[in-house]
Order: structure tokens, then sequence, then C-alpha cells
């Protein structure tokens, strides 16, 4: 009824000003009453979006009854009539708020109330700084999740869980390798169509990551109906609650989250999570401090047409290296790849600063680096020769630890020049990895062939290949052997340490005089 009334009081609104427009703006006489409004009084605990709906129609109100005369007998009483609006944000009636008081109206999740809860909440308030930092981390990703939670139509206190995987730090590592500040497993990233790579992992990016963690928390409401059991399952796993569950109904406990037997890290996973809520909720009770969040985007996206150096891009949004990073985390290399990361992420005013100064850039090269792909296992210093750079610049860009070998079809960033000066392709750049493997050192031994041994018989009593046994001594890998038949065989065998002394060469001739003679077969 209400939206029904108003929606009457915009069409009059209308007519009345469309009439004003027609008659040259000439003064219509009206009775005295009819040109005073009703102004609805609001009782004290009215909140200011009320108060602003309400002055709303007031006005409307106003503007009808001094474009349109109304004659009402003398003798009827005029009476006043109370509208109110209920608040909406879609039609902009809810005052903005800052973005913790946002968090506190969406909550809509069941407390937990015990000594687990307590007890988190002691070790955060004693925590003062580590508190302050957590929250200061969130600033860049918190509008962005609240408004993708609320889009869901999900409770608000799901924002608040990254405090608890990874204190917001995007580039948070676990030790069972889970990675970004939603603590993604790479095959459960996988499972959620996040991509990994070597330009990029996604279970890292502020954008991908967040919508995959609102899937999968969906996923697991929609199988368990209760939050705490999700959140359990997002921590412990969905089979494993499940079987939780299954044991408890078998021996006719209760199917809630706290009669649940579990691990410890479980047990205390949704505590953590209801102990920051009571934080943000009341921070005053517990002496923290909340650093302001404004209730307006911290960034925006910007495509990227062309290659481009992180560094390069930075310098162009006119932002520090560091901020740049914190927003773009996914980025493994110092090259953004236009067919795998169509965009970026800018602080809000910095993104017009960006396209302004690209343009400055129309016709002149982005990036200094681009794909290649080894054709053959090799040393960094083979690859590092075929692409004409120095080796070391070529390891510390790929991340290459020394003593490993770059195994073939690895792709590896070089720098751009002759006829490595090209944009990326989207296969590679969606598709690209790096494969090592430890250098070996080998050692040369000889064999001696029994009655009826064979290349393959040989080759698996010492663990090769019977094709590279027949490489090594020049035979064909079909040839026979004849008993007493001396073949050579390379074994790995552990490089000496580059700083390890020699034993002297009298000493090394001792020592194979005293040793007894070894017999190879």
């Amino acid at each position: 009824m209400e939206k029904h009334f108003l929606k009457r009081l915009t069409k009059l609104v209308g007519a009345g000003l469309f009439g004003l427009a027609l008659t040259g703006c000439a003064s219509l006489t009206a009775p005295p009453d009819a040109a005073r409004a009703p102004v609805s009084t609001l009782p004290p605990s009215a909140g200011p979006a009320q108060a602003i709906a309400t002055a709303s129609v007031a006005s409307a109100a106003a503007t009808t009854a001094a474009a349109v005369p109304v004659t009402e007998p003398a003798s009827a009483p005029r009476q006043e009539t109370e509208i109110r609006l209920k608040t909406d944000p879609v039609v902009g009636l809810q005052p903005q708020v800052d973005l913790w008081e946002r968090i506190r109206r969406g909550f809509g999740m069941p407390d937990l109330d015990n000594a687990l809860v307590r007890s988190r909440e002691r070790w955060y308030a004693s925590r003062p700084d580590y508190l302050l930092r957590m929250t200061e981390r969130s600033r860049p990703y918190l509008f962005h999740i609240v408004q993708e939670i609320e889009r869901r139509g999900m409770p608000t206190e799901l924002a608040l869980l990254p405090f608890i995987e990874s204190a917001f730090n995007p580039q948070a590592v676990s030790s069972a390798k889970a990675a970004g500040m939603w603590q993604f497993m790479p095959a459960t990233g996988k499972y959620f169509d996040l991509k990994q790579n070597l330009f990029r992992d996604d279970r890292r990016d502020v954008l991908e990551s967040t919508r995959a963690a609102l899937d999968y928390l969906q996923k697991l409401y929609d199988m368990f109906d209760d939050w705490h059991l999700a959140l359990a399952a997002y921590n412990w796993g969905e089979g494993s609650v499940g079987r939780a569950l299954a044991r408890n109904k078998a021996q006719g406990l209760p199917l809630s989250y706290s009669h649940l037997r579990m691990p410890n890290e479980t047990r205390d996973y949704v505590p953590k999570l209801q102990a920051v809520k009571n934080i943000v909720a009341q921070p005053q009770l517990f002496g923290a401090v909340l650093p302001d969040i404004h209730n307006h985007p911290y960034f925006r996206s910007v495509p990227i047409e062309r290659d481009i150096d992180v560094a390069l891009a930075a310098r162009l949004a006119e932002v520090s290296l560091e901020d740049f990073k914190a927003l773009n985390p996914s980025m493994s290399r110092p090259v953004i790849l236009a067919a795998g990361t169509p965009q970026i992420l800018l602080p809000w005013d910095n993104a017009d600063v960006f396209m302004r100064n690209l343009k400055s850039h129309e016709g002149l090269r982005l990036s200094t680096w681009t794909a290649w792909v080894a054709p053959r296992t090799m040393k960094v210093e083979e690859a590092a020769r075929a692409v004409g750079m120095e080796h070391e610049p070529l390891r510390t860009a790929n991340g290459i630890p020394r003593g490993m070998l770059v195994k073939a079809g690895s792709t590896l960033v070089v720098h751009r020049r002759g006829s490595l000066d090209a944009d990326v392709s989207e296969h590679l750049a969606d598709h690209a990895q790096l494969a090592l493997a430890p250098e070996i050192v080998l050692r040369r031994i000889r064999i001696t062939a029994r009655q009826g041994d064979t290349l393959s018989s040989l080759a698996a009593r010492h663990g090769v290949s019977a094709a590279n046994l027949a490489s090594w001594n020049r035979l064909s890998p079909n040839s026979s052997l004849r008993k007493g038949q001396v073949l050579e065989v390379l074994l790995p065998s552990q490089a000496r340490k580059a700083n390890a002394p020699r034993k002297p060469a009298v000493a090394r001739s001792a020592a194979r005089k005293a040793a007894p003679p070894r017999k190879t077969r």
C-alpha cells in the first residue's frame, strides 16, 4: 500500500509541475489551508532513514498542494495523516554508514556462547596491536566482500571469515599448501575454477577467490542447512562433517556443531569467528579500536589489452609497487599478460590516473618480458644462452633454485628481444607450467655381462633404461650380448660439496690400495 501510494503521489507531483510550466508560472489562488501539506510527526525512536522518507513524502505533498487548488468544506475538520515508508537501500533512502555498521546490520547467524568463545575473545582483546594490524589489512578488500555477500543474501559474519583463515593476508600459505585470504587447497581451487599456472594463482586473486569462497560456503550451507556446520565443513571438509553427523545419529546424540567430535582446529574455528563477531559488534566492551573504513568501494577494475610490466603498471597508476601487488596478489611474475589477466585492480582514484597515463604510452612497448618454452631438459645456464640472457637474472625472474634443471616443455619468463618480441598467447598464458628436476652428477662404472644377460636384464639390475644402456655403449636396442662382454653404465652419485676439500692424491692412492677389489656385474 505504501509503495502504491508513493507511486500515485509521484504522478501527481509530475502533473502539478507540468501544469505550472503550461501557465508560464502564473500564480494560482488556493484556500489558505490548501497550501499547507500534512506534516508527519515521527516518534522519538524513528531512525534517520525513516525521517528522510517521511520528509520526502511531505515535500512532495507540499508541491502537489501548491500546484492544484483544493477546496474543502469549511466545517470539515483537517486530519493530518502520518505516512511511514520502510527503509529501502535500493531507492537510496538508507543513509550512508561506515562499513563496520553495515556489517553489524547484516549479522544473521545464531550466536555461539561457550567457554571457547570467551577464551578467543580474551586472546584477541589482549593483543590490540595484532587486531589493529589485521583490521587495517582488510581495508582494501572488505567493501567488495560485503557487497558480494549482500548481493547473494548471505549473513555478513562471512565477511569476517578471512580474519580467521589468513588474517586478511592474500599471500598467506599454510603448511598444507592452502593459499590466499580464503585459504583454498590446490584441488579445491581447481574445482571452483581458480586458475593456477605459471603466471597467476587465482587462489590469491581478490575477486576470484571471494567468488569461489562464497560459492563453496553456499554449497555447504545447502548441504547441511546450518551455518555452523557449513563453517566446520569449510575447515574440515564436508565428508568429515558428514561422517561425524552420521556417528552422532547412530548413537542418538544431537546433530549440532557443539556436539560433534572433531579436531581441535575445527573445534576452535567457529568460536574464533564468534569472538571476532562479538568484538566487531561491540568493540568498546573489549577495549578494541576498529579503523574507520568508509562504506565505499576501495578499488576499481581496469581492463588490460596489452602485456605490461608490473612495475610500469604501478608507475602509470602512481601507486607504490607494494600497494599495487596488494590489490593484484595473484600475479607471480614481473609481467601482466593481457591474454590471461584481462583486468587489474587499482585504488578508486588511481584508476583514472592509470588510464590517462596509459594513453601517453600508445605505440610504445609496455612489457620487457615474454614467455619461452624449453625444447628439452637443460641447465639454467643453457637456457640463458638460448634466450640471450645472463643466467642469474633468468634464475631470479623464474624463481629457479640452484642445482635444478629446467624440464622439457617448461615455460620461462625471458627478456623480449629479437625473435622473442610478442605478447604471450592465450593458450600459453592459461596453461604455462614450470617443471624442475634435480641436477644429477653421474659416475661411470663398468659391468660384465654373464651368460644369458640381455640389455633389458642388465638395465633393470642397475636401475637404468635399456635405451640409455644401449646408447651409452653405442649398441642398437636389439643387440644381443655375449658372456664376458664389458659395458659402461652411468649412475647418479652425490655431487661433491663445492667447499669440501679434496683428499690429497697420495691419500687417494693409498685408499685405493687398501680397499678390497670390487666386483661389478
